[in-house]
């Protein structure tokens, strides 16, 4: 009896967790996965997916319904009276042209009668400076007209890639239209001519329906010259049979090109002699332009003209002779392409275009071009000129800027415009010999002035107390603080103020003599370099002078002023602005399927980690939603499908 009392007392206790496990490891059996099962759970699967893309569709269609319904509907729009000055303009101006003092949508409502008042803010060009103005005026600030003879402001930095296929030239172009109605601003398509700036008149030539060319005077207040450069020629003859790289047009016309070679190369009647020309691609300049010209192409004929399949075997779109036939050949007159650059920076892409057996040509100079050679010349080791000659059917010319010729006629009109490449400003963006407040001049179109004796005789009289031609130290001081005020661009210069007196005050009198103080700022002033003329300047100066003209349009006026556009306020830019400082956000550039970023001190290349950083910045930068949506796109179809090889 005890025994057996014992052994159930024993039987009730909990089992230890262990033994659980193992007692029901061995009495359960382990649940196991049917086919059943497994169909069950691939049907629960695929109904989800339906359901999701059926729901995934209702939305997409319900909203393509929604805007068809707000779209594709009856609008009546209310007839609108036309100032009869708008149609049929009255005549003036020294050669008696039509005075488009009323546009013919002035009247169209409140808002446009209420702007037809404002100041006359006129632009002239659609670029990186123009739209720069347009993004940080406010509404309501300027009856705001821009005149450019294109419709549509454009990515310059990416045409290479449009010139090859890489993206398609409509995502790199955005409507004019478009950034001027948030300011329900005007848009003339017609190009600037000439300039009254005693009756502040700009004179516009257009084209009519019949073909003949028209001129009007567009009046203003205040005009903005943003119309960019032209290529600098340097003298070399047939730069006729040279494409340039600046417009939607240019990236067209290299795109036709090239595509036409390899076509005509493929023919089995080309020679070989014409097949080597017609496969030879000259690039003249080894700038950011013509070096990532040139990987685009190498990158065009590296992944299209030979491509893999999925099976990893090449597939040919065209003949395998046409790819090794290629050549591409970069001439610079530097010792090293991308010399703006850090000097690492250089030497890294100079070894990744020798890796490609890209024909890099430094310290040359293009002789001439003719229709199917470029001749270019190099000193040998004794000093003496060599000629040498490329067979070449595709030439890019990108060397240096030349002044624009409305920039030029506006120089020409102005007694103390000596600049040779472009339209000189102070640091203020005003140009220097204009009516005050009337003029301003940015982007490449434009240099800021670095020359310090042009303000020589006013520091003078400024700092000089004792006029006894003399500047003491203390005075020297109060003199660079204004220097840095009117010339940011000095402020790297003038960091050893008490170094400097005592290197030219050279007769130990404590003071500088106006001798020496002429050759102190002489010197300082040879050392300031202008800005580049590059997308980031114009942009930074385009943002800068449109947040300066909103402070001008809400200023005080004097009481007895009218608020009226004929009379316009002369307030000083100093009191309302400070002057323009050029903040310097590193440059880059595309050496194929690899990127270089230069940021001053720092310089950071490499390989696809860099190109995707570069085509990162290149997204964030467009000018709207849709061209980022569209440069997306064919990024996205340049991976999976490679480029378009048609002709159009």
């Amino acid at each position: 009896m005890f025994s057996t009392a014992c052994r159930a007392a024993r039987c009730r206790r909990p089992l230890p967790l262990a033994a659980a496990r193992r007692l029901f490891a061995t009495d359960v059996p382990k649940p196991t996965t049917t086919v059943f099962q497994k169909t069950k759970t691939v049907a629960k699967v695929t109904t989800l997916l339906c359901v999701s893309s059926v729901v995934g569709i209702l939305v997409v269609g319900a909203g393509i319904l929604a805007h068809d319904a707000f779209t594709y509907n009856d609008r009546h729009v209310d007839r609108v009276p036309i100032n009869p000055l708008a149609l049929k303009p009255e005549r003036g101006g020294p050669k008696n042209l039509p005075i488009a003092r009323v546009l013919i949508d002035d009247g169209d409502d409140e808002e446009a009668k209420q702007l037809a008042v404002k100041p006359r803010l006129v632009i002239v060009g659609g670029g990186w400076g123009a739209i720069g103005v347009l993004q940080s005026l406010h509404p309501g600030d300027y009856h705001v007209t821009l005149v450019s003879s294109d419709t549509y402001t454009t990515f310059t930095p990416l045409l290479p890639s449009a010139a090859v296929g890489t993206v398609s030239v409509r995502s790199l172009i955005e409507p004019i239209r478009k950034v001027l109605a948030r300011l329900r601003g005007h848009f003339v398509q017609a190009r600037a001519v000439d300039i009254v700036m005693s009756e502040r008149l700009l004179e516009i030539e257009f084209k009519a329906s019949d073909g003949t060319t028209n001129n009007i005077y567009l009046p203003y207040d205040k005009i903005v010259l943003a119309v960019g450069s032209s290529s600098s020629t340097h003298g070399v003859p047939g730069l006729e049979n040279c494409f340039q790289l600046k417009t939607i047009g240019d990236a067209q016309a290299i795109r036709r090109r090239i595509m036409d070679n390899f076509e005509l190369a493929s023919l089995p009647t080309t020679s070989p002699e014409e097949r080597k020309r017609l496969l030879s691609f000259v690039i003249c300049g080894g700038g950011p332009t013509g070096v990532e010209t040139a990987a685009e192409i190498y990158d065009f004929c590296q992944e299209d003209i030979m491509k893999y399949n999925k099976s990893r075997t090449k597939s040919f779109q065209f003949p395998k002779l046409c790819r090794e036939e290629v050549s591409i050949h970069v001439i610079q007159s530097r010792e090293h392409i991308l010399n703006t650059y850090s000097e690492e920076i250089s030497k890294f892409a100079e070894q990744k275009f020798r890796r490609a057996d890209v024909d890099l040509i430094t310290s040359a100079r293009v002789a001439a071009v003719t229709p199917t050679h470029v001749l270019y010349t190099t000193r040998n080791s004794e000093g003496k000129t060599e000629q040498h000659s490329i067979p070449s059917n595709f030439v890019l010319w990108s060397t240096g800027i030349a002044m624009n010729p409305f920039a030029a006629r506006v120089t020409s009109l102005l007694p103390n415009q000596v600049h040779k490449r472009a339209i000189e400003v102070d640091s203020h963006l005003r140009v220097k010999g204009a009516p005050a407040g009337t003029m301003y001049a940015i982007g490449d179109c434009a240099t800021i002035e670095t020359s310090l004796l042009d303000h020589f005789i006013d520091l003078v009289n400024e700092f000089d107390e004792n006029k006894d031609g003399k500047i003491d130290f203390g005075e020297w001081q109060h003199m660079v603080k204004k220097i840095k005020q009117r010339l940011p661009m000095a402020e790297d210069h003038l960091v050893q103020v008490k170094e400097l007196f005592e290197l030219y005050e050279s007769d130990s009198d404590n003071s500088l003599s106006l001798n020496e103080l002429f050759i102190l700022l002489e010197e300082i002033g040879n050392q300031i370099t202008s800005l580049p003329a590059t997308a980031q300047v114009a942009s930074q100066q385009g943002k800068y002078l449109g947040k300066k003209l909103h402070r001008i349009a809400h200023a005080d006026l004097p009481q007895d002023t009218p608020p009226s556009h004929g009379v316009l306020q002369t307030l000083s830019d100093e009191a309302l602005s400070e002057p323009f400082k050029y903040l310097h956000l590193g440059s880059l550039a595309y050496i194929g399927n690899a990127a270089v970023f230069d940021f001053g001190k720092y310089s950071f290349m490499g390989g696809l980690v860099a190109m995707y950083a570069w085509r990162s910045i290149y997204w964030n930068e467009q000018v709207s939603p849709r061209t980022r949506a569209l440069l997306m796109i064919d990024w996205i179809i340049r991976g999976i499908w490679g480029r378009d090889l048609s002709r159009l």
